[in-house]
């Protein structure tokens, strides 16, 4: 006959021993790991013993009571004691009251403030924490400062002056000069009220304009996604069929015309970087761009085509103050732009229109004006082909543009400018134009 198999074993939760042979090592730091975290305590010790009386902790009151995991909480014991004794106290005071009892009254209220006072610091301790430095300094040198003013007074007897002073004045005139200062405190009023709508209408503008720009950048951010998603396939190739270029040239004239200068810049800069704005090498049969071998797209300035041609969209854009460093601003019409204290840094503006654009004040380090040489550079004609090697019409139009202030201004910069910019863009060059003829002829 076989015994009945064994009952499997229950288990047993643990419990705090003083023999270390059954509970050792690993399996001790098993279950204390498992024990609530209120109840988790430090290796078993002589001072764990279950003899041992616990000794008495401070319960934490920064917990929240309607988290059940929280557990109980518990007044301080010092806090419990202080706010008894005050209650002691109180009631010690009224039975002094009713008595008539000196001692008891006296006795009763120097225990009451003296505690009430110890309860109130902690209160007193956060709220000067929540100052500054300064208001800290503040808050205790204004009363400095009255009761300093008010004892230098009763040692120099100013105020037994005023005083004296004050017992022969006729209280009827005071009285009309009270009526006259109330008028003037109300006009005060109406002026302070006057002062705190400007601060309101100050305020909600500021408010407003950064909301604006918020607003601003996430359309900014979606013209961005969108224009990626429209250009680029699912292996991140570029693939510009002649539509989606028409409506990211649609795309890019609308956030172009609805953005401040500063916007503008942003998608130049994004455009200018992503070579959308550059002419491409295209594959004569699909028109797909040419891969040039080193990780990017063959430029072709002759007859590539650009995924987003600018065309007159910054035709008398303000760009003043803004960030055009290395944009290709190839081709661009920018006839009357606004681009003072612009910076220009290897922008390139060949082909480009500066027809009475102000550049007062930019940046020109290595702007590219033309291809070529400057002593053949020409700028661009309506019918003529541009050469890239000799730079025959591939120069900027400068002509009425104004340079005044511009810095930076390499020297073959200003011969091409004083050439080919006529008498008024002659006149705003920094350092002249006496040495360089005016090729333009007007």
């Amino acid at each position: 006959m076989t015994p009945p198999p064994p009952e499997p074993a229950q288990p047993q939760p643990p419990t705090p021993t003083s023999d270390s042979t059954h509970d050792s090592g690993n399996g001790a730091d098993a279950a204390i790991g498992k024990l609530p975290p209120q109840l988790q305590t430090a290796p078993s010790t002589s001072d764990n013993l279950p003899n041992s009386l616990p000794e008495p902790q401070a319960q934490r009151l920064d917990l929240d009571p309607s988290d059940p995991a929280a557990g109980p909480i518990l007044v301080d014991p010092a806090v419990t004691s202080a706010s008894a004794i005050t209650i002691v106290s109180v009631a010690v005071i009224g039975l002094g009251l009713i008595t008539g009892s000196f001692w008891l009254t006296l006795a009763g209220s120097l225990v009451a403030t003296l505690v009430s006072l110890r309860l109130m610091w902690p209160f007193f301790q956060e709220v000067l924490g929540e100052l500054s430095p300064r208001q800290q300094s503040l808050l205790i040198a204004i009363p400095g400062v009255i009761i300093g003013l008010v004892g230098l007074m009763n040692i120099t007897g100013i105020n037994r002056a005023i005083v004296t002073w004050g017992l022969t004045l006729r209280w009827d005139i005071l009285g009309s000069l009270g009526d006259f200062l109330g008028a003037i405190g109300q006009i005060f009023i109406a002026f302070l009220a006057l002062f705190v709508a400007w601060r309101q209408y100050v305020i909600s503008r500021d408010l407003t304009r950064q909301q604006n720009l918020i607003t601003q950048q996430q359309t900014i951010d979606s013209f961005f996604q969108g224009i990626s998603e429209l250009v680029l396939d699912d292996e991140g190739l570029l693939e510009d069929w002649p539509q989606e270029r028409i409506i990211a040239e649609a795309r890019t004239a609308a956030i172009l015309g609805s953005v401040d200068a500063g916007g503008k810049a942003k998608v130049i800069r994004f455009l200018s970087r992503s070579k959308l704005l550059t002419p491409l090498r295209r594959d004569n049969r699909l028109g797909r761009a040419i891969l040039d071998g080193r990780g990017g797209y063959e430029e072709d300035r002759l007859n590539g085509t650009r995924v987003i041609d600018l065309g007159a969209m910054l035709a008398a854009a303000n760009l003043s103050g803004t960030d055009l460093r290395w944009a290709d601003l190839s081709e661009t019409n920018l006839i009357r732009a606004d681009l003072r204290r612009a910076d220009l840094v290897r922008t390139n503006f060949a082909r480009s229109i500066l027809y009475q654009a102000n550049l007062s004040g930019a940046d020109l380090m290595e702007a590219r004006l033309f291809y070529g040489s400057g002593d053949t550079a020409t700028p661009r004609t309506r019918t003529g082909a541009p050469d890239y090697v000799t730079g025959v019409n591939t120069g900027a139009v400068v002509e009425a543009a104004n340079l005044s202030g511009v810095y930076r201004l390499s020297e073959e910069q200003r011969r091409y400018v004083c050439a080919w910019g006529g008498e008024g863009t002659r006149a705003t060059v920094p350092g002249g134009c006496a040495d360089v003829p005016n090729r333009l002829g007007r």
